[in-house]
């Protein structure tokens, strides 16, 4: 892999992927949506080029890119974070999306095609590790329209000649999360001493850093796959979620209250969430690098110096 596109270039995996790619001497051309005021996050390298080009508009990429590409990873989704049930339209374009970024990398030549997938496309599985080949029964519009998407994909890529590579992304978190995740609203908690409500958090969760996602990324585009692909990412271990919190607390405020059990569980909600990581480790030689406590440390570390 010497060329990769990089659509969704500015979300927390996007930027992580271009971070490793561009450490190991890649040449990225990073897609953002046309205006968007998260271009600065992106970093001012020789070997990244900006494309601003909407996703309703993927079918010009060919246009706007000037050479010939070996990778395309494909991150951009309109419609994440939690309304991202509301809008059935809007998941069903998103598929849509998805089947033009294949043909774009088709067009642009390359070898192959990596898309972003999400553990939602297994619905409510209470099962020890959830892996590649483990029964999907996506229960939201999201999930449901995240394995169509991986689905179409592989079939458009069959079309195009391109290996394809669908990622299931378990929990990841990082510098860029969104302010309404679990990590980043207990850390805006914790910071000012605000109590911070949750279940009894007897959940087992799996957490993985954005660099070691970045770094999986990387190599899973560097792999010679030779076929169609599905992996999970995530750390390939899982705790309690209270235990995730309760770490949280000794990094940021020791002192900072919380309060288990005074919101109740959700009906729908997932109990046991771990991946299993081993096809992707065995494929690429990857494996997760960064403490959950080291990551949350990094982000405060991060916080602090953007003030």
């Amino acid at each position: 892999m010497n060329i990769a596109v990089v659509t969704g270039a500015t979300s927390m995996i996007g930027i992580a992927t271009i971070e490793a790619c561009l450490k190991n001497g890649i040449k990225i051309y990073a897609v953002v949506h046309p205006g968007s005021p998260r271009i600065s996050r992106l970093p001012e390298e020789q070997n990244l080029s900006v494309v601003e080009c909407a996703l309703e508009h993927y079918a010009a990429l060919p246009m706007k890119i000037p050479e010939k590409c070996d990778v395309f990873y494909h991150f951009a989704w309109d419609g994440t974070g939690f309304r991202r049930n509301d809008d059935l339209d809007q998941q069903v374009k998103n598929i849509q999306y998805t089947l033009a970024a294949v043909r774009a990398a088709g067009k642009l030549g390359c070898k192959k095609f990596i898309g972003a997938g999400s553990q939602a496309e297994y619905g409510l599985l209470d099962i020890d590790k959830i892996g590649p080949s483990s029964p999907t029964n996506p229960i939201q519009p999201y999930g449901i329209a995240k394995y169509a998407a991986g689905k179409m994909a592989m079939e458009e890529a069959v079309r195009e000649d391109i290996a394809c590579v669908w990622v299931r992304i378990f929990s990841v978190y990082g510098k860029f999360d969104q302010p309404e995740t679990m990590i980043r609203s207990a850390m805006a908690s914790m910071k000012e001493g605000k109590r911070f409500l949750f279940t009894e958090g007897w959940q087992r969760w799996d957490y993985l850093y954005s660099r070691d996602a970045g770094e999986a990324f990387y190599r899973i585009g560097k792999y010679d796959t030779g076929e169609a692909k599905i992996y999970c990412l995530g750390s390939g271990k899982a705790r309690p979620l209270r235990e995730y919190i309760m770490k949280m607390r000794e990094v940021i405020n020791p002192k900072a209250p919380i309060g288990f059990g005074e919101i109740p569980y959700r009906k729908d909600a997932v109990m046991n969430l771990c991946a299993d990581i081993s096809t992707l480790q065995n494929d690429t030689g990857w494996k997760p690098s960064v403490a959950f406590e080291k990551g949350i440390a990094e982000i405060l570390e991060e916080d602090k110096a953007n003030i």
